[in-house]
């Protein structure tokens, strides 16, 4: 056994040990691309992160057990849930949202309704394509125990749940259903501010980002007081693209470096395959209107790192405002305040600069995994990508 393959099996045993609690409770955090100097525009919070958005709080559950060939139904399993929760899970108060897709062969459920009404009614989970269903099952099940929902009418509760995917066959028994509702619940009831995990863990755990580990990624960006001094906040299940198309702070690193290729047993490794989920949150006072357009200059913050929304490739994104609060009330006129359209620029700009770099932070905390079949997905070589950045001038 090579040191390299005695880490990646021991980085798999330790976190099979953490299996169905939340990551970020359980796991030493992984190094940043600031970490690593990476130069990025703009001004991140202070944990750099979605939960930077007053209120947010974010929870995994991690699933890892298992190696060797694929037996469905037993493993090797690498998945898991990831809950991003707008106003935490004190109470029922719905936030005004939008989504947009750059690209549709992917599912995120409930965005009809978001688009009907404008708001989102409970959180954004995060899973592997073929456990949406009991993912779905499970938030609504949360909800009612939890009691968070306002009645239509008396013992009347109804839920649109919004859950999103990215495939992890890959690496994952996906056809074995190893997501539970206990690892939902474990996920929502987890959810905390402050730092989030990211890389493999969560949703994230078996995904494979421009043939390099990927997986859950965040950033913020907190706008000068002169523009108001909002907070955007991004977190990225990341699972897309080719190395080829792979670019770092302008640096074309996926042509560069050398070495470290993926083993697949099926497929073709370094093509532009896979998805992207992304949630954008904000406290700037936005409506429905106004989110759509964040959400749309989501794939912009995609290109900058070589995402180009291919055929197979699921890009879709939701975005929420916590301002506003009440809006949702069901038998009273509310008034609610609107961030005039000439002043929204700098969000958009934000929400591109915090993209790219969510999607670079879960390239970097991403560590080397192996899974079904001994199907390998390398880690981002941190040395290759710094000699690299200072090649091309972007470091000293």
């Amino acid at each position: 056994m090579t040191p390299k393959t005695a880490r990646s099996r021991t980085l798999l045993l330790v976190a099979a040990l953490f299996a169905g609690a939340p990551a970020f409770a359980t796991q030493d955090p992984e190094p940043r691309a600031r970490d690593l100097e990476i130069p990025f525009d703009g001004t991140p919070g202070s944990y750099n992160a979605i939960t930077d958005v007053a209120g947010v709080t974010v929870g995994h559950t991690t699933l890892i057990e298992g190696e060797g060939d694929l037996v469905v139904g037993k493993g090797p399993v690498r998945t898991g849930v990831t809950a991003v929760l707008p106003r935490g899970r004190s109470s029922y108060d719905p936030v005004f949202a939008a989504w947009y897709a750059l690209n549709g062969n992917g599912e995120m459920t409930g965005t009809t309704w978001i688009q009907e009404s404008g708001f989102l009614e409970g959180p954004v989970t995060i899973t592997n394509t073929h456990s949406v269903g009991v993912v779905r099952d499970a938030v609504v099940k949360w909800q009612y125990e939890n009691e968070l929902f306002d009645p239509v009418f008396a013992d009347i509760f109804w839920a649109l749940p919004v859950v999103a995917e990215t495939y992890d066959g890959g690496l994952n028994d996906i056809n074995g259903f190893h997501v539970k509702p206990e690892h939902v619940f474990a996920a929502l009831d987890g959810a905390s501010t402050g730092p989030v995990a990211e890389g493999g863990v969560g949703g994230g755990t078996g995904m494979v980002c421009h043939g390099f580990k990927g997986g859950i990624g965040t950033a913020s960006r907190v706008l000068p007081t002169g523009a108001g001094g909002y907070t955007v906040g991004v977190l990225v299940q990341a699972n897309h693209g080719g190395r080829e198309q792979l670019t770092i702070a302008g640096v074309p690193v996926g042509r560069e470096i050398r070495g470290h290729p993926m083993r697949m047993t099926f497929g073709e490794p370094d093509t532009e395959n896979g998805s992207i989920i992304v949630v954008v949150a904000t406290d700037a006072p936005l409506l429905p209107h106004q989110l759509k357009r964040i959400a749309q200059r989501v794939p912009i913050g995609i290109g900058r790192v070589g995402g180009f929304g291919g055929n197979s490739s699921g890009d879709i994104f939701v975005a929420f405002s916590t301002a506003n609060p009440g809006a949702a009330n069901r038998s009273q006129k509310v008034r609610v305040q609107m961030l005039p359209n000439d002043a929204i620029s700098p969000l958009f700009e934000a929400t591109v600069q915090a993209t790219e770099e969510a999607i670079v932070n879960a390239l970097v905390s991403a560590k080397t995994m192996v899974g079904i079949n001994g199907n390998r997905v390398p880690e981002l070589p941190h040395d290759q990508l710094q000699e690299l950045l200072v090649e091309y001038g972007r470091l000293k």
